[in-house]
C-alpha cells in the first residue's frame, strides 16, 4: 500500500497538530493540556468511546469497524516531553522554558491521531481499534500505570503495537526485530562510609574517595569478566559526590549510575555481582558500604508472530528494501515493555532522517515521516482486522 491520497491530504493538518504539541510540552503525568487536546480530537473524529484518566492522565479511544468482530488491536503513542531547554530555533519551539519535545512524542501523537481520524472515517475493518495515548514514558512508567489500571481487560485488547522515531534512519524507512529490541534500565546507588582525616595524614583515614575509585574499576570487570561475551550489558557510574576541600579526606562518598541488560538472567547476574563487590570492597578497606539497586523498565521484547506481521505491514507501506527486519537492539529503555508483557505485540522504529539525536536540545521530529507513520497504523489495523 503506497501512501493513500486521503492520508497525503491530511498530512499538512497533522503537521499543524504536531507543531502545536511541540509548542506546548508537558512532563510525566502532568500532561493535562496535551491529554485534553487528544481527547477532544478523538471525540471530534467520531470515536465510539473516549476515556480519560486511564493510568492517571492517559487517554484511550475506541473505533469500531463497519463489521462486527471479537478481535481488538491496540495502538500506542506516548505524550510526555523532557526537562530540556530547547535550542532548535523553530517558529513552533517550546513556549515553556526548560521543557521540550526532544524525543518525538509530539510526532507519535500526531501520527496516531491521524490514523484515528482516517480509521473513524473509513471503518474498513471488522472488530475494534483502540488508540492509546500514554503519559509518563520518560521515567514515570506510565505504560505500567495504564496496564495496572486494567486497560487491557477493560477494552478487551488482544494485541498491542508501538512505534518510535529513530534519528539516523532515513525518512520512509522502518527497523524492527523479534525478541529484545530495547534494554532493561536499572539504577544503583552506593554509599561509602569511611573515616575522614587531614589529607596530609591519610593513614588515619578510611578514604571513601579511594574506595569509590576501586569500586568504579571493579564494577567494569563484571561486564568484561562475568558476562558472557555473546550477551550484552552496560554498567555506567555517572555520579560521584565526595568532599568539599582540597586538604580534607571526606567521611563519605556517594556513587550513582545505571545498568542496561537484555535478559533477566544477565540482569540477575549483574545485580548479584555488584552486591558482592560492594561487600568485598567494604571488608577489604574497613569501610561500611550500603548498596541499593532499583529495577526500572524491563526489557522490551517483541513477540515473533506479531513482529513478522508488523514487518510485512511496514514493507507494504515502504517497500521491502526500506524495512530492516534485523535492526540492532539499543540500550535505551521503553516502558512499552510493560504492555508487551501484558499482551503480544511489536515495537517498531520509523526513520526520522538526519536529525539531532533523541533527548538533544536541537532535536526535532521530521514532519515528512507523518504520512508513512499514519499509513503504517492504518494498514496494520485493516490487515489485522480484515473486513
Amino acid at each position: 500500500m503506497p501512501i493513500l491520497n486521503r492520508i497525503a491530504e491530511l498530512a499538512p493538518e497533522i503537521s499543524v497538530w504536531r507543531q502545536d504539541f511541540h509548542t506546548h510540552p508537558e512532563l510525566q503525568y502532568d500532561v493535562h493540556r496535551t491529554a485534553g487536546v487528544v481527547a477532544e480530537k478523538l471525540k471530534e473524529f467520531g470515536c465510539d468511546e473516549v476515556v480519560t484518566g486511564i493510568g492517571r492522565t492517559g487517554v484511550v479511544g475506541v473505533i469500531k469497524g463497519r463489521l462486527p468482530g471479537n478481535r481488538v488491536i491496540g495502538l500506542r503513542s506516548d505524550m510526555d516531553a523532557l526537562p530540556i531547554l530547547e535550542k532548535t530555533g523553530k517558529a513552533y519551539a517550546s513556549q515553556t522554558t526548560g521543557k521540550m519535545h526532544a524525543c518525538g512524542h509530539d510526532g507519535h501523537m500526531a501520527m496516531l491521531l491521524g490514523a484515528a481520524r482516517y480509521l473513524a472515517e473509513t471503518r474498513n475493518f471488522a472488530g475494534s481499534a483502540v488508540v492509546i495515548f500514554q503519559p509518563a514514558e520518560e521515567g514515570g512508567a506510565g505504560g505500567k500505570a495504564m496496564v495496572d489500571d486494567g486497560m487491557m481487560e477493560r477494552f478487551g485488547i488482544n494485541e498491542v503495537y508501538g512505534m518510535h522515531n529513530m534519528p539516523g534512519m532515513p525518512v520512509g524507512h522502518f527497523g524492527v526485530r523479534p525478541g529484545p529490541i530495547m534494554a532493561a534500565a536499572d539504577f544503583f546507588e552506593i554509599h561509602v562510609a569511611g573515616q575522614g582525616a587531614h589529607a596530609a595524614i591519610p593513614q588515619l583515614s578510611i578514604d571513601p574517595v579511594y574506595i569509590s575509585c576501586q569500586l568504579v574499576i571493579a564494577l567494569q570487570g563484571i561486564v568484561s569478566r562475568n558476562v558472557d561475551p555473546l550477551e550484552s550489558a552496560v554498567i555506567s557510574t555517572t555520579v560521584i559526590h565526595a568532599g568539599e576541600a582540597e586538604n580534607v579526606i571526606p567521611q563519605d562518598a556517594i556513587l550513582k549510575g545505571t545498568v542496561r541488560t537484555f535478559s533477566e538472567k544477565i540482569r540477575d547476574l549483574v545485580e548479584a555481582r555488584m552486591n558482592a563487590i560492594a561487600d568485598a570492597t567494604a571488608a577489604m578497606h574497613g569501610a561500611k558500604i550500603k548498596f541499593t539497586y532499583h529495577r526500572g523498565y524491563p526489557v522490551t521484547v517483541n513477540h515473533a508472530d506479531q513482529t513478522a506481521f508488523a514487518a510485512r505491514i511496514a514493507a507494504d507501506v515502504a517497500g521491502d528494501a526500506r524495512v530492516n527486519t534485523a535492526v540492532a537492539p539499543i540500550m535505551g529503555a521503553e516502558d512499552f515493555s510493560y504492555m508487551l508483557e501484558a499482551r503480544p505485540g511489536c515495537f517498531i522504529f520509523i526513520g526520522n532522517g538526519d536529525s539531532a539525536g533523541l533527548h538533544h536540545e536541537r532535536y526535532d521530529f521530521d514532519d515528512n515521516a507523518i504520512s508513512t507513520g499514519v499509513s503504517y497504523w492504518v494498514r496494520l489495523v485493516e490487515q489485522a482486522l480484515p473486513a
